[in-house]
């Protein structure tokens, strides 16, 4: 059987490309095909295979502004002749399904999440847009969202990784779905011993969506301390550091989130994600999280084992929910439980659920 894995694009070494990797490992002999390429920032697992690209891989500064023509995409899958494979898997979060396979083979898209600047995120990212993005937005998009619900067809079963993204497939391309938690690197967290102190732990880039405002926000009000990691820079980061209840770090190592994450009280998770890693790797490490009741972390987070939830995203909620949590803070302290609960989310577990998977759905 021969395999093609196609990706929306290789930049960087992220949770989409964290799948692409154990799908690697479950077919050694695939080749990968991808619209942009950067080998610097791509595992060593994922350069063992043969790897394709679209003709955007030749334009300028590709690998740095691929987003920029993510518009002529559609076209550049289209010429990739696919048709000596008989399974074909698109990882599917920016262009990646619209590939032609031939009439015998069976292609199946595991679906990190729809295109969010297309669907619901659209307004988002127009809002932070310039002028001149908008004004290539408002012409492109229609078009970009009828190819991309055309090229749906092109797919004979899709995999969510968070039924919270497989209530979006239906919605945007009305096609039933299974899910498939994605694989996350629990062992090395579980290990960690947990030795709990006064602050609270923040984990993201700092992006509108991921809401690190309110988390301040809260914090700063509830006077309660609050580390904030991640890429990005917060115009009034000095002035919020000055109350004496926030701390910045900026981008760290892997070793000092294990730190921080076997420190915190909780991790505080406010934002909508389609799945949400961050809350899997802090519960491996028997850190609670306190997250805002929708997206992914529905699927990840035990409600009054290894986590709370809140219900809206305001700054009272929240409030209430860290009380609520302080007030119950020894129902949380159970390790097993939390070890428990994630080995759900391991990549042997993903291995084995999305290999089982293939083999039923070409069956058929």
């Amino acid at each position: 059987m021969k395999v093609a894995i196609v990706h929306y694009w290789l930049v960087t070494m992220r949770g989409g490309e964290k799948v692409l990797e154990e799908l690697c490992r479950l077919y050694p002999q695939s080749d990968i095909f991808t619209n942009v390429y950067d080998p610097s920032k791509i595992s060593d697992e994922i350069k063992k295979h043969k790897i394709y690209t679209t003709k955007i891989n030749k334009w300028p500064m590709a690998t740095k502004y691929y987003q920029k023509y993510m518009p002529f995409m559609p076209n550049a899958l289209m010429d990739l002749d696919l048709t000596p494979y008989d399974l074909i898997i698109s990882s599917e979060s920016g262009p990646a399904k619209g590939v032609c396979p031939n009439p015998n083979a069976f292609h199946l898209c595991y679906c990190h999440t729809p295109m969010r600047y297309l669907w619901d995120m659209y307004h988002e990212y127009f809002a932070r847009s310039n002028h001149v993005v908008k004004f290539f937005m408002k012409k492109m998009i229609p078009g970009l969202r009828q190819w991309d619900v055309m090229s749906s067809n092109l797919v004979d079963h899709f995999v969510a990784n968070s039924h919270y993204v497989a209530k979006r497939i239906k919605r945007y391309y009305n096609r039933d779905c299974d899910v498939v938690y994605p694989p996350c690197d629990i062992e090395k967290y579980i290990i960690n011993k947990r030795n709990p102190q006064d602050f609270y732990l923040f984990f993201g880039q700092l992006v509108g969506y991921k809401k690190a405002d309110l988390a301040i926000a809260a914090c700063i009000k509830a006077k309660k301390k609050l580390v904030i990691i991640g890429d990005g820079k917060s115009k009034d980061a000095k002035k919020f550091e000055r109350t004496g209840y926030i701390k910045f770090t900026g981008r760290v190592s892997d070793e000092e989130v294990e730190d921080y994450l076997s420190k915190a009280k909780a991790l505080i998770f406010p934002g909508i994600e389609d799945f949400g890693i961050i809350p899997v790797e802090a519960n491996a490490a028997g850190c609670p999280v306190l997250a805002y009741k929708d997206g992914g972390t529905l699927d990840s987070i035990k409600e009054g084992v290894t986590g709370l939830f809140f219900e809206h995203q305001t700054v009272e909620s929240l409030i209430t929910c860290m009380n609520e949590f302080e007030q119950n803070i020894e129902k949380f302290g159970d390790r097993k439980a939390y070890t428990k609960h994630v080995q759900q989310f391991s990549r042997q577990e993903f291995i084995k659920n999305i290999s089982a998977l293939i083999d039923k759905r070409q069956r058929k």
